[in-house]
């Protein structure tokens, strides 16, 4: 099973829990299955989120495998104006 790993805002999204692990193909279809359990506003969240497998950039067409990690990184405000 791959490792889903939610930081931030997405983590709130998906009630506190830090990391899932979940069978899935695609990073699609990782947070697909991620949805069915966590609910729309999780999935809503997913999709302003930058996605990482293994340390680099990926996309939802990306293959992934059970040792694989996938990071969701949503955008953060901040810093001065």
């Amino acid at each position: 099973m791959a490792t889903l790993r939610l930081f931030a805002s997405i983590k709130e999204a998906a009630k506190n829990r830090g990391s899932l692990e979940l069978d899935a193909n695609t990073v699609g279809e990782l947070l697909d299955v991620a949805g069915k359990e966590l609910g729309a506003e999780f999935l809503e969240q997913a999709q302003l989120c930058k996605i990482w497998l293994n340390g680099e950039p990926a996309d939802m067409k990306t293959s992934i495998g059970a040792d694989d990690e996938v990071a969701l990184l949503p955008p953060v405000s901040g810093g001065q104006s």
